[in-house]
C-alpha cells in the first residue's frame, strides 16, 4: 500500500452533506414557515426567527439535535446557501432564541409542515378498502439522570417524557408530536389532540380516515368524539379493567363463533353492541370481544389450569371481526416511526432543560421527519435508488446516509452555483430526480 499525501485546498469547497439543498427546497419553496414566523430580525443579534428555525431543521435533517452541532456549520457556506440562511447563530444564540420562542411557534410549525406535504403532493396511501390509517400513540423517551423540566416516571419504568404522535397513511407522515411529561396519562388531553389531527388529516386526503389507538385511550369521551367525526372510522383497543374474565369466557363460547386452531386452544369471538344516551344524543357503540383459552401450550405441555385471555376492540367498521382485528394488528407499525424519532433524528434525550423548548424541538423534529420521509419516498423507492432491496418506505436513517450525506464539490461560475458529484456516486440518479421534482428547470 502506497503512502498517500494529504492536502487541504484553500480554493475549492467541498461538502459532505449535499442533501441539505433538498431540505432547503422543501422548507423555503413548499412550506409557508418563513411567511408565518416573519423575516424581521428580533433582539440585539439581528438574526431573523426563520433563520433560527432553518438552522435547527438543517441539523435535524442530518440526524443531529444537539445545539453544539451548529458550531461546525458556522463557517460552512454550503449550509447557509442550501437552507437559505441569512445569518448564522452561535451555539449560545441558538439555544437562547429557541428558549425565547417556546411553545408559541408550535402551531405554526405543525401547520407549515402540513402545508408542505400538501404542496409537495406527498403520496398518502391507504388500504384496498379506501381507508387511510391515522395511528395515534404514546412513546417514551429516556431522559434518566437529568433535571429537565417535565421529566418524570414513564410506563417503561424509567424517567423521561411521553410524547404523543399521530401518523397518517401507510407512509407514516407525521401530523403532530405533542410533548408530554413522562407520568401523564395518555388519555389526558387526548380529545383535543385527536380533534386537531383528524382536522389536519382531512386537509391532506379526501379518503375516509381510520383512527387507531391503544387501550390507554379507551374512554367514553374518546368514542363520542370519534363517532361524531365525519368520514372517520376507528378501532380503539378495549381495556377490560374490572371485567369478569370467566363470565365473558362463558358468554363468548356460548353465543359467539368458536374456532380450534390447534389441539388445546380455542378462540371465541363475538360482537356486542351497547346503546347509550349522552347529552341527549343516542349512540350505539360496537365492541368485538375475543376470548382465547389454552389448555395445552404451543410446545404440547398440558397446563394445570386453563389460560384465558380476554381482548376487545371498539369500532364502527362494518367488517368481519377477524378483518378488524387484523387492521388493528397493523397499528404496531407506528412503533417503527417512534424509533426513527428517537434514534435516526437523535431525539431520545432532548437538548434543553426547559419543557417549552423541548416541545418546540419535537415539533421541529416532526417537520424534519416529513422532509426526510418525502425524500425517501420519492428518491429511494424509485427503481434508480441506490438501495437494492424492495420496500414500501425507507427508514430515515437510510435517507440520511444515502442522500443527505452525499459528498459533492460546490462550484461558483457565471453567477451560478453547481454541485459536482463523483462519477462513482451511486445515489446521483435518485438525488437528481428528487431535486428536479422540487425545483424544475426553467
Amino acid at each position: 500500500m502506497k503512502r498517500m499525501i494529504l492536502e487541504q485546498s484553500s480554493e475549492e469547497f467541498y461538502t459532505s452533506h449535499s442533501g441539505l439543498v433538498l431540505a432547503g427546497a422543501c422548507i423555503n419553496r413548499y412550506s409557508d414557515l418563513g411567511r408565518s414566523v416573519g423575516r424581521v430580525a428580533k433582539g440585539s443579534d439581528h438574526i431573523a426567527e426563520i433563520d433560527i428555525l432553518r438552522c435547527y431543521l438543517g441539523l435535524l435533517c442530518l440526524g443531529k439535535s444537539d445545539y453544539q452541532a451548529i458550531a461546525a456549520m458556522r463557517e460552512d457556506d454550503y449550509f447557509k446557501q442550501a437552507l437559505g440562511i441569512g445569518r448564522m447563530p452561535s451555539v449560545e444564540r441558538l439555544r437562547q432564541r429557541l428558549d425565547e420562542a417556546g411553545v408559541e411557534l408550535i402551531p405554526v410549525v405543525n401547520r407549515s409542515s402540513r402545508t408542505m406535504l400538501k404542496r409537495l403532493k406527498a403520496p398518502i396511501t391507504g388500504y384496498r378498502s379506501g381507508l387511510v390509517p391515522l395511528d395515534v400513540d404514546v412513546f417514551p423517551q429516556d431522559n434518566s439522570n437529568t433535571k429537565k423540566e417535565g421529566v418524570s416516571r414513564t410506563y417503561k419504568n424509567y424517567d423521561g417524557y411521553a410524547p404523543m404522535a399521530a401518523y397518517l397513511g401507510m407512509e407514516g407522515w407525521c401530523l403532530e408530536v405533542e410533548l408530554r411529561p413522562g407520568s401523564q396519562h395518555s388519555q389526558k388531553g387526548f380529545v383535543d389532540f385527536i380533534k386537531r389531527v383528524i382536522s389536519g388529516a382531512k386537509e391532506l386526503t379526501k379518503q375516509p380516515i381510520l383512527v387507531r389507538a391503544d387501550s390507554g385511550n379507551d374512554a367514553q369521551e374518546t368514542l363520542v368524539v370519534l363517532e361524531d367525526a365525519e368520514k372517520t372510522r376507528y378501532i380503539v383497543k378495549w381495556n377490560p379493567r374490572g371485567s369478569d374474565v370467566f363470565a365473558w369466557h362463558d358468554r363468548v363460547f356460548a353465543e359467539g363463533e368458536v374456532k380450534t386452531p390447534r389441539p388445546g386452544k380455542r378462540v371465541g369471538t363475538m360482537v356486542v353492541e351497547e346503546r347509550k344516551k349522552i347529552n341527549e344524543k343516542p349512540y350505539t357503540f360496537k365492541r368485538i370481544v375475543r376470548v382465547t383459552e389454552r389448555t395445552i401450550d404451543r410446545n404440547g405441555q398440558f397446563l394445570l389450569t386453563p389460560e384465558i385471555v380476554l381482548e376487545g376492540w371498539w369500532t364502527n367498521l362494518a367488517m368481519d371481526p377477524k378483518d378488524v382485528i387484523e387492521l388493528y394488528r397493523q397499528h404496531a407499525t407506528s412503533e417503527r416511526f417512534h424509533s426513527e424519532f428517537k434514534t435516526d433524528l437523535d431525539l431520545e434525550r432532548l437538548p434543553s432543560g426547559k419543557f417549552a423548548t423541548n416541545a418546540l424541538v419535537m415539533a421541529l423534529g416532526g417537520f424534519a421527519y416529513n422532509i426526510l420521509r418525502f425524500i425517501g419516498q420519492t428518491g429511494l423507492i424509485a427503481p434508480f435508488g441506490p438501495v437494492l432491496h424492495s420496500a414500501k418506505r425507507r427508514r430515515l436513517r437510510t435517507v440520511i446516509q444515502e442522500v443527505m450525506y452525499l459528498a459533492a464539490r460546490l462550484i461558483t461560475t457565471g453567477r451560478q452555483l453547481k454541485l459536482r458529484f463523483s462519477r462513482h456516486c451511486p445515489a446521483f440518479a435518485a438525488f437528481s430526480a428528487v431535486y428536479s421534482g422540487l425545483i424544475p428547470a426553467n
